[in-house]
């Protein structure tokens, strides 16, 4: 363990969340990788949602290819929000890792520390209301619709080995309904909206400033 680390332990029994949302390819990964580059790694911890996807190692790949992945349901909110509570109170958790590749989780867990800032990022994580509860400060990175499709078949295409006509059925049949009923309304509700088009230095100065405030409170 860190000495910054022990000295948190010490001193806290409780962090300051940032829950940072939006739709799929909206721009929201490469702001929170921009921002954590920003901070000092001692001080701010990341928690991906895609991590917390429920294991389907009872469904061949083929349904787990046929899984409507946007959907709340797919995600094991329950074992995130237990770790959530876990990381206020001081303590570490073992963070589950998930393939892409394989629809599934892996075996692999992950050691997290409790740090004073954590970055909570994902399509879904606001839209559910013990989760959001849980977050001090709010975001939601916005991009139209067919930027987002772009950018995402771009992305599933070189990075995760689908075609193009997987892609575009996945967003006619989930994607795009999903975002709709579940994601797009949590922007009227958030603390600040980013536009994912746009360059991101103000925004990410503005938080950053936070984390900074955040940091130095007694």
């Amino acid at each position: 363990m860190k000495w910054l680390d022990f000295l948190f332990l010490q001193q806290n029994s409780n962090m300051y969340i940032i829950g940072i949302t939006g739709g799929t390819a909206s721009g929201k990964t490469t702001f929170v990788e921009q921002l954590i580059a920003q901070c000092d790694a001692d001080w701010v911890n990341i928690i991906s949602q895609d991590d917390y996807y429920k294991p389907l190692s009872h469904l061949t790949l083929e349904e787990r290819e046929k899984t409507n992945f946007d959907h709340p349901d797919a995600l094991d909110f329950e074992l995130l929000e237990q770790h959530l509570l876990s990381l206020k109170k001081g303590e570490t958790i073992e963070k589950p890792t998930y393939s892409f590749e394989t629809h599934n989780r892996l075996v692999q867990k992950i050691d997290i520390l409790p740090k004073p800032i954590l970055i909570l990022e994902g399509i879904l994580v606001l839209s559910i209301l013990e989760i959001k509860s849980l977050c001090d400060y709010t975001i939601f990175v916005d991009a139209p619709e067919i930027v987002r499709q772009e950018r995402r078949l771009q992305r599933d295409m070189a990075e995760r080995g689908r075609t193009r006509e997987s892609v575009l059925y996945q967003f006619e049949t989930n994607i795009h309904p999903m975002h709709r009923q579940f994601i797009d309304p949590i922007k009227t509700t958030v603390n600040k909206i980013i536009d994912g088009t746009q360059s991101f230095d103000t925004p990410l100065k503005e938080v950053v400033n936070l984390i900074e405030k955040q940091v130095s409170l007694p």
